[in-house]
């Protein structure tokens, strides 16, 4: 009978058999192949899936020509250059595909030099002195049986690896910082009215007025004057108001549209339970009437909310326009470590990428905030650990059925589907259970406090990849250790060992470490397959084909559903440069060790590029443009990750020759170089990648704008006011197929009236009130999908002075429906002078004098100071000298009294949307304001009133 000891022995030297390998392999590919031929026959037909940005795209950036042949998606593919993906898709996304091709050119350069030095070697050492009862086909080919001076030739191979991974960062990032400096002087953005903002934040509470702003800047001396200053206003609930709003009506258009699907009432009303636990307990309402309800509720403390909501009150944030961008730039590299007043100023984040609920958090609060965030993602992190712990059995089944019944029953009975679920199960639990991770880190890090939506990508691949390398290696690796640990104590209690001896036996785990990781790596040669189908599965965008089957053939969409479906989703950059990057780690790892996990890893970023490329040109958006931010970010992290390459050979050096005979120290120059690396090309790229930095003749030719025409349009207000002050509610919409079942859902009157809606443009919809009072619009099918024009206008590169004034003649708009505010505020402000939101410094000032300014000024390394791309302002009515007229009743009046504006609040004669307030002028001078600097002689907040000093 064999002995426990024995079939240890037998098992402990792999992890996965090749058998298992080989199973993920084959079946990978198989339905990758598959996926990909799935792709080729849906293509065709679903273009709203497969090609939206043909459809949808700004301006005249249309992706290039595109076949409906079965392969003619890749000629577009490998014809397209990189200055066409730039004028097209912006610097982000070519970021990202330069991230690609640099990280499967530095793949294929390790997996050629790993594979051709180190396999050899490796296989004939294990023909030489290893026993074939102790070795297989994949252990042959790693370093764990290998030992003497053979060892020396994976050392040198870190060399090799250290000096390819040098060479293409200098090479990419010397090709990223061009394009980054030529983003900067790009029309694109030197014609964005952010790119010569300046952000304020931590304002002290006696310099919050647009007053304070500019004493600040008068307190420090810049060499640029701002042209116009803004204080931030305070909202309150608003915000939080109008977005319940607008999810009750989701809600009520879902519930609705279930119920009248295709036109026709269903036998029973939908109901919703209000209370319980899991579908258990709690009450069952009619969920039409609850949720219509819900809304006239939330209506009318909305409404209740502008008439109290007082917007003179300011926040502890604001912001300055400088008269170039170049003075912006120059402005906020100097100040970037001097928080005059005890403020922080940096450049303004596009106004579409902040987070505004976070803009007026005190440090007190945010510290608060990031140590209870902290402790959650700790928490988080944790939970996700344990399955870990099923992943580890899961890749040691041939190990532990030795000890469980069952399973060496299944092992001997069935070979073949034991080897097979043993591949496939680790990679496949381990990618199920990372999915809603990424999800819990971003909003853990927007709790913390990021500022923006960049910033909040930023946290989010920092976190996930240290997760992701500190669970899935380092606690892995460790898994595995514990597992050998205990084999071992099982076998020498099943050979009667005492308890002292096996205490004293533990002094050689150490050793045990260094055949543990080396095991792991055939578990990692199942993980690439896997990551490969993944890739691919995106590219096929199956799992959007069934959900919008689902959706149509059960529940029925919404015409808000069908708008947000038909235009081009965000492309999630956070989330794949982790992966990305992790992928790009245990490649790194295992190089040297395991050379057949370096060529895994490079066929799959092979793939990754390819398909990335295409989802970038036909599929997916850049959310907010950054102007290519992440890329020193993840440079670092690459960096990190031959660093840890490095580190393991050190320990495998080491615990083979013991530390004592310090051959190790061998493996440690290359760690060293990566660290001078780093420091050199911080030096070299980093500032300049930062700020832009003029020339004298660029000085010399800058676009000044001036403080009267920045006034005039009341342009900085525009930009950086909240959204909740100008942010139209939703209109419940249904299908006008639907509409006329309306009168049997809710019993009573029916009005008819019309609706606008700022989802359409301002485009006036047949509507049908209830006598409520809620206002349901009729959306006609050929309406159903999103307007290219209108989206065009919404995520163009225009400014906002011109696209809003366009939009009238787009839209068809009348003078008096135009989006414009400037139309409205041209006249108040004519009367003003220069005395307005001006600065008190005249602009005729030397450039020679500030050269020398510019030339000596440091450039920092703020992570905030992030310059970002698609300038989008905020178009709302500004305040008026007279207030403004009661609308007409509409043709049906609802029983409850009408609602009749007041303070702030006020409905335009061509408008049925609801608008927020907007703050009015008052004096800076009110009692406890008191400056360190005087402020200037005028009234900012009353464009061009003086008052007395």
């Amino acid at each position: 009978m064999t002995s426990i000891g024995q079939i240890i022995d037998e098992n402990s030297s792999r992890t996965l058999a090749p058998a298992a390998v080989a199973s993920q392999v084959a079946l990978m590919s198989v339905i990758s192949v598959a996926a990909v031929i799935t792709f080729n026959v849906l293509r065709p037909k679903n273009k709203a899936i497969y090609e939206p940005k043909v459809k949808y795209h700004v301006g005249d950036k249309k992706p290039p020509p595109i076949s409906d042949s079965l392969f003619g998606w890749l000629p577009p593919l490998y014809r397209t250059t990189e200055p066409e993906l730039l004028e097209k898709f912006g610097l982000d996304a070519v970021t990202f595909l330069r991230f690609t091709r640099m990280m499967r050119s530095i793949f294929s350069a390790v997996a050629f030099i790993c594979c051709a030095i180190l396999l050899p070697i490796d296989a004939v050492y294990n023909l030489k002195h290893v026993p074939s009862s102790g070795r297989n086909i994949l252990s042959m080919l790693t370093i764990r049986d290998v030992e003497g001076s053979y060892l020396f030739a994976h050392v040198a191979i870190t060399y090799m690896i250290s000096v390819v991974v040098m060479f293409f960062v200098w090479r990419h990032w010397k090709v990223m910082l061009h394009l980054r400096q030529q983003w900067f002087r790009s029309p694109e953005y030197m014609e964005s009215f952010y790119a010569r903002t300046l952000a304020i934040m931590h304002v002290p509470k006696k310099y919050q007025s647009d007053a304070g702003i500019r004493a600040i800047f008068d307190s420090v001396q810049v060499p640029y004057p701002t042209t116009s200053v803004h204080i931030g206003r305070k909202v309150g609930r608003l915000p939080e108001l109008i977005d319940y709003h607008n999810d009750i009506v989701r809600q009520l258009e879902q519930v609705l549209v279930t119920y009248l699907k295709d036109g026709k009432i269903a036998k029973e009303r939908p109901t919703i339970r209000i209370g319980g636990f899991l579908g258990m307990g709690g009450v069952k309402k009619d969920a039409i009437d609850f949720y219509t309800a819900k809304l006239q509720r939330v209506n009318k403390a909305i409404e209740d909310y502008r008439q109290e909501i007082d917007t003179r009150q300011a926040e502890n944030y604001g912001f300055a326009s400088m008269a170039a961008v170049p003075y912006a730039h120059t402005v906020a590299n100097m100040l970037r470590k001097k928080h005059p007043k005890g403020t922080d100023v940096t450049l303004a984040p596009n106004p579409k990428d902040i987070i505004w609920a976070n803009m007026n958090k005190s440090p007190a609060d945010l510290f608060q905030k990031k140590v209870v965030g902290f402790l959650l993602l700790v928490l988080v992190c944790f939970f996700n650990t344990i399955p870990l712990f099923i992943i580890s059995i899961l890749a040691n089944l041939s190990s532990i059925s030795a000890y469980v019944g069952f399973l060496g029953a299944w092992s001997n009975a069935s070979p073949g589907s034991f080897a097979f679920v043993s591949g496939v199960l680790p990679p496949s639990i381990s990618a199920l259970f990372g999915v809603a991770l990424p999800i819990v880190m971003r909003y853990l890090s927007r709790f913390q406090g990021a500022l923006t939506h960049s910033r909040l990508d930023r946290a989010v691949v920092a976190r996930y990849f240290a997760f992701l390398v500190i669970s899935q290696l380092v606690i892995f690796t460790l898994i595995g250790v514990g597992f050998i640990a205990a084999e071992q104590v099982v076998s020498e209690i099943g050979e009667h060992v005492s308890f002292a001896d096996i205490i004293n036996s533990l002094h050689s785990l150490p050793a045990t470490i260094n055949s543990t990781y080396i095991n792991q790596s055939s578990y990692w040669l199942t993980f690439f397959p896997l990551r490969g189908f993944l890739t691919v599965f995106d590219l096929a965008q199956i799992v959007n084909l069934v959900w919008v089957f689902i959706k149509k053939k059960i529940f029925g969409r919404t015409p808000r559903d069908i708008r947000e479906w038909t235009q081009p989703a965000e492309f999630e950059y956070a989330i794949y440069y982790s992966i990305l990057l992790f992928m790009g780690t245990v490649a790194f790892v295992f190089a040297p060790l395991a050379p057949l996990v370096a060529l895994a890893g490079a066929v799959v970023f092979w793939a990754s590029s390819w398909v990335y490329k295409y989802q970038l040109m036909f599929v997916f958006v850049t959310k907010v443009e950054s102007g290519g931010r992440l890329w020193n970010m993840i440079v670092n992290r690459l960096l990190v990750s031959v660093v840890l390459m490095q580190l393991l050979m050190v320990l495998t050096i080491g615990l083979q020759y013991g530390f004592k005979s310090f051959l190790w120290l061998t493996t440690v120059p290359p760690i060293l170089f990566i660290v001078a690396f780093k420091v050199w090309i911080d030096k070299t790229f980093y500032h300049e990648f930062l700020y832009y930095i003029p020339s004298r003749e660029e000085l010399e030719h800058a676009q000044i704008h001036s403080s009267r025409a920045d006034a005039s349009g009341n342009r900085i207000e525009r930009r950086f006011g909240h959204p909740a002050l100008h942010m139209e509610l939703f209109t419940p919409m249904l299908h006008a197929n639907m509409m006329p079942l309306l009168g049997e859902v809710y019993k009573g009157p029916i009005g008819s009236d019309k609706a606008k809606l700022g989802e359409y443009g301002g485009k006036k919809l047949s509507a049908q009130v209830i006598d409520c009072g809620i206002k349901f619009a009729s959306v006609e099918q050929r309406d159903l999908e999103y307007d290219p024009a209108l989206y065009k206008r919404d995520r163009g590169e225009v400014d906002w002075d011109a696209r809003s004034m366009a939009s009238a003649a787009i839209f068809g708009h009348r003078p008096s429906e135009s989006a414009s505010a400037y139309h409205q505020k041209a006249n108040f402000y004519a009367t003003g002078g220069e005395s307005g939101r001006s600065s008190p410094a005249h602009m005729n000032y030397s450039r020679s004098n500030t050269q020398t300014e510019i030339e000596l000024s440091r450039l920092g390394q703020s992570a905030d100071n992030l310059p970002l791309l698609h300038d989008r302002g905020y178009d709302y009515p500004m305040n008026r000298q007279t207030p403004p007229p009661v609308p007409n009743p509409p043709r049906f009046t609802s029983p409850s009294p009408p609602y009749v504006p007041g303070g702030g609040v006020h409905l335009s004669p061509a408008e049925d949307f609801r608008e927020a307030p907007l703050h009015r002028p008052y004096t800076p001078s009110r009692e406890g304001l008191n400056y360190a600097t005087d402020p200037p002689q005028y009234n900012i907040a009353s464009r061009g009133a003086r008052y007395p000093v």
